[in-house]
């Protein structure tokens, strides 16, 4: 199955639609499935009070709220109508995480078919309820939680499933909340967890610099792989500094990709391509000497070399005391036609 590559806009766009655009053109460019955004109104998200985030200071400085970097940051219901349509015309997955019921209502209207729930989302149960009452597949990021509180979260949405009887497509996200996360504090293990703990397609976020944790999960199983990217790095925001740039996010889906078609069927078998080689570097039962028509292959006859186009070495007991049908000249690898019973 094709691994869903989500590639990360958020808020790279600093709330500047030329920028998002960009981004739309940058991601359908590296191959990615889909573009995702995010949609929220700053004052139904957070409090006057509410500070930066640790990783938000570093990047931006504390001179300001987290409101008031929120604001700054917005995007319109008619901006959000014009991204929705330009990803159509590029042939490229829209998708926009909502913070609010509101802003899930104007997503669904747009025709939105995928809603994405964020890992700071998953103890907001009428939100999730709200979503899962879209009859829409579920991408549910699990960052910052236990497994009982993913449990719990799973099954308000299956709550809202099963009474309307939607065929449920829910994929769960592993995930490290830190802008960067750390190698040591990824526990990609985990992904496979959520996999056996509830029987669900799994997948992973990435926040770490680079792109080998997600190629890594990719080859673990990762159905869906989503990554920060950026148009630059040195853009003034809050997570361009753990976003891919171009270059990278193009690398990290070619990657993917190859990924996919390594990890094959699982059937022990020789590729096509070995077919050659495989004969080339395996061995068979050579004449060590002449070999005159009516002669008894002694064990002193036969010595082991390449290529294995004749009989395997495992037969060399079988062929001692059989005669020779023809001559056959020293150094010449042997074929069952060479030989009869004595």
């Amino acid at each position: 199955m094709k691994t869903f590559i989500i590639a990360e806009a958020g808020v790279n766009h600093n709330g500047n639609m030329d920028t998002a655009i960009k981004l739309i053109d940058m991601a359908k460019r590296a191959g990615a499935d889909a573009i995702k955004f995010q949609t929220f109104k700053s004052e139904r998200l957070v409090t006057r009070s509410t500070p930066k985030a640790k990783y938000q200071k570093a990047n931006i400085g504390s001179g300001e709220s987290q409101l008031e970097m929120l604001k700054r940051l917005e995007l319109t219901n008619d901006n959000f109508k014009r991204l929705f349509y330009y990803c159509r015309k590029k042939n490229i997955i829209f998708m926009s995480t909502p913070f609010d019921e509101k802003s899930a209502d104007m997503l669904d209207r747009l025709g939105m078919n995928i809603f994405k729930i964020p890992s700071g989302e998953i103890t907001n149960k009428p939100l999730i309820q709200h979503i899962a009452a879209k009859n829409k597949p579920v991408i549910l990021s699990t960052g910052m939680s236990y497994l009982n509180e993913v449990e719990k979260a799973v099954r308000w949405i299956y709550d809202i499933w099963n009474k309307s009887g939607f065929n449920q497509q829910l994929t769960l996200l592993h995930c490290v909340s830190n802008y960067p996360a750390h190698a040591k504090d990824v526990n990609l293990c985990a992904m496979n967890t959520l996999k056996v703990s509830f029987g669900l397609p799994v997948g992973y976020s990435d926040h770490t610099l680079g792109i080998e944790i997600p190629i890594a999960a990719a080859a673990m199983g990762a159905k869906v792989i989503e990554k920060h990217f950026t148009l630059d790095r040195n853009m003034k925001g809050p997570d361009h500094k753990a976003s891919l740039e171009p270059d990278e996010l193009k690398a990290m889906v070619k990657a993917i990709r190859n990924v996919e078609k390594a990890m094959g069927d699982g059937i022990k078998r020789p590729a096509e391509s070995e077919e050659e080689t495989r004969i080339i570097a395996r061995r068979s039962l050579v004449t060590k000497r002449d070999i005159k028509k009516g002669d008894v292959i002694r064990s002193d006859d036969i010595i082991i070399k390449r290529p294995g186009s004749g009989i395997l070495p495992e037969f060399k007991d079988i062929i001692k005391g059989m005669r020779a049908r023809k001559s056959i000249i020293a150094d010449s690898v042997i074929k069952w036609g060479d030989l009869k019973d004595a």
